[in-house]
């Protein structure tokens, strides 16, 4: 396996949750790391983390559904650490509504984040990697882009789409040397999901964001020929 360390990933939504788990898993293997999340005061604490590791890393505030406010910010983070070998995108947000109660503000918020914040920030880091002729786009879906569910439509759409355009992404930058995989979790417990249906489950048998970021990790590591195009992971037992 390869080792990561003195490479540079740009993760999103990366204050906390699957992103702040994986920022302080990649710094662990010495990678550097730019984060971007909505406000400056939610680094607060992965800031604190990452100083007592040593680790080597960059913050920048941005709403990914905003291409103006992504462009800036990717600016900043590759002046700060140089162009990104590794690009994580992990941002978004849930609606849970049957289809005649989602207003359409729902819909464009769901499908802005998800997916167009997606393609904001790949279009700002990609020429990066093309440059260098190597690189890494992890996007993070959801099962909910694999089966649709009642009440999910915004997001299950939303997420059905970064699969459809991962794939096509793929195909495009494979000759470049720069590997695309899409992640299908179940259910994390995160803050996106804590306390949905908590009288029902027991939250300490949902799959964590640690258990995402080590398998990231792993996926990162594999040797540049080889890579994992998609991956559906389920908690063994949440009920």
């Amino acid at each position: 396996m390869q080792s990561l360390k003195g490479k540079k990933a740009l993760i999103t939504g990366g204050s906390r949750g699957i992103g702040g788990a994986t920022a302080l898993a990649l710094a662990k293997e010495g990678v550097e790391l730019g984060l971007i999340a909505r406000s400056e005061e939610s680094f607060d604490s992965i800031r604190r983390e990452l100083d007592e590791m040593g680790a080597v890393y960059a913050t920048a505030a941005a709403d990914v559904s905003r291409e103006t406010m992504v462009k800036d910010a990717v600016a900043k983070l590759e002046q700060a650490l140089g162009s990104f070998d590794i690009l994580i995108n992990n941002a978004g947000v849930g609606v849970h509504g049957s289809f005649m109660e989602l207003e359409t503000s729902d819909w464009e918020n769901v499908l802005n984040t998800n997916v167009m914040g997606i393609v904001h920030v790949t279009k700002a880091a990609l020429p990066g990697m093309i440059e260098k002729n190597r690189g890494d786009i992890i996007n993070i879906s959801s099962m909910s882009g694999l089966k649709g569910t009642e009440g999910s439509s915004a997001y299950s759409a939303s997420k059905f789409a970064v699969i459809g355009m991962s794939e096509s992404l793929m195909q495009e930058v494979r000759r470049n040397n720069i590997r695309v995989s899409v992640l299908t979790p179940s259910l994390v417990e995160t803050d996106l999901t804590r306390g949905k249906d908590s009288g029902e489950r027991n939250p300490d048998k949902f799959m964590q964001a640690e258990d995402l970021a080590e398998y990231i990790t792993s996926l990162l590591m594999l040797e540049q020929r080889t890579f994992i195009k998609t991956s559906a992971l389920w908690g063994t037992n949440p009920f």
